[in-house]
């Protein structure tokens, strides 16, 4: 298994310069991660970057706090997308869920997922796991499911929550086979990350990426130097 394969390699500060995004481009082409994550007025910098390496550029809509107007989510969803990403990943406006308007949330994950994948493009649904019950988190997963989402995410990252095996576990029993499950916050070693794989993660978000995959060689090296040790 190659952990970078199901990375999402992320940097979505907001004084992240042009230097760094093209440091983050540079890291991903090297170690091969699926993708990097910037904010929408950094995908075009990272298409020309990444041009014809096969990396992935993934696009935040309506970060970090969901709260936009659905219009202007259309805006910079159409937006990121016209520029050259291949993914998106929204937050849904989570005052609206926890008013219990099911009807809202499931509309506006619908129109951005319209346009996604009218693009040939995969959407990823945020539902601030950090700031919901168990039971919100699974109205939040069915919602986005039926409304067409291709990931579910646990958490920005900017609202003091994490990613959680408990949680994975869960968002992956409910979505059901067709609807993958991104885990992010706070995940910043390999342990973690596999972790999340084994409990259910098909992506993983984080801005450690390059931590992550060489602590995977150093865990495969050690594996291999104990079988030789071991005459197998």
């Amino acid at each position: 298994m190659n952990i970078a394969h199901y990375i999402d390699h992320t940097l979505l500060k907001p004084d992240a310069t042009v230097s760094q995004i093209k440091e983050l481009c540079e890291e991903a082409k090297q170690y091969k991660f699926h993708s990097v994550c910037v904010n929408p007025c950094r995908v075009y910098q990272c298409l020309q970057a990444l041009y014809g390496t096969g990396v992935k550029i993934c696009s935040v809509i309506g970060f970090p706090l969901g709260a936009n107007d659905v219009r202007i989510k259309l805006a910079e969803a159409t937006t990121a997308l016209d520029d050259g990403a291949n993914e998106l990943d929204l937050v849904i406006n989570i005052g609206y869920l926890l008013s219990n308007d099911l009807l809202f949330i499931t509309e506006e994950i619908g129109m951005i997922a319209n346009v996604t994948h009218r693009k040939g493009s995969l959407l990823k649904v945020i539902i601030e796991t950090g700031l919901l019950t168990d039971e919100q988190k699974i109205i939040a997963c069915k919602l986005a499911a039926r409304a067409g989402a291709d990931f579910v995410k646990t958490c920005t990252g900017f609202n003091g929550g994490q990613a959680t095996l408990e949680d994975i576990k869960l968002m992956r029993a409910t979505v059901g086979p067709k609807v993958r499950v991104k885990a992010s916050g706070s995940i910043r070693d390999y342990a973690t990350a596999m972790a999340m794989i084994e409990a259910g993660a098909s992506r993983i978000g984080t801005s450690s990426g390059v931590k992550i995959a060489m602590e995977e060689l150093e865990t495969l090296a050690d594996r291999f130097n104990g079988r030789l040790e071991a005459g197998e």
